[in-house]
């Protein structure tokens, strides 16, 4: 659903930004292509956070490029904190999954609280990015049950620095959004990255 989608970017985007780059040799790769974007929900249509709906174009999403992207789906119970996040990152290599491990906090990482993420790129008090302001859709926990939806809309994506390793590949990342005792919901996204 549209706050595990959040989730995820919101880790992604943190985990990018907080990378020691000596540990990770990151680079700024020119040309980033993303392609051959899925997704779907791990769990039983019952789950009680389910994403409803996602699509994004253009296929392949150029980075830094325009990406446009709706999304929907629902909650039946309140997501607060602490909202753990499991991460689990795999790699294509020689025609074999292999699971990426956690490194530096990128990678197949558990992060405790989702909802501390959201707040470090998303500063309390701040108001909500575009679009999401515009549509009334929270970027803090608590998020109340209930359903939400992004229409269509368009977003910037600029460079990003990535690891040596995180490149040139195709990936599934599977998220799942948990409190404690209670698993909440799962998304798994495959795609392919291409950079030159």
């Amino acid at each position: 659903m549209h706050r595990l989608l959040l989730a995820l970017a919101a880790v992604l985007s943190v985990v990018l930004t907080r990378v020691d780059g000596d540990s990770l040799r990151i680079k700024r790769f020119k040309n980033l292509q993303v392609s051959n974007f899925d997704w779907k929900n791990c769990w039983k249509p019952d789950a009680p956070a389910l994403l409803k709906s996602l699509t994004v174009s253009p296929d392949p999403i150029a980075i830094p490029g325009q990406l446009t992207a709706a999304a929907s789906g629902s909650t039946s119970v309140e997501l607060e904190a602490p909202l753990s996040l499991n991460v689990t990152l795999k790699k294509e290599v020689a025609g074999i999954w292999v699971k990426v491990p956690c490194l530096d906090d990128l990678g197949s990482c558990h992060y405790p609280d989702a909802c501390d993420l959201l707040d470090q790129l998303i500063p309390p008090g701040q108001d909500c990015p575009e679009p999401l302001h515009t549509y009334g859709l929270p970027c803090h926990c608590p998020f109340k049950a209930g359903l939400y939806s992004l229409p269509q809309s368009d977003f910037y994506l600029p460079n990003v620095d990535l690891p040596y390793w995180l490149t040139n590949g195709k990936y599934t990342v599977q998220g799942v959004l948990g409190v404690p005792g209670q698993e909440l919901g799962c998304l798994e996204v495959a795609l392919s990255v291409h950079s030159d």
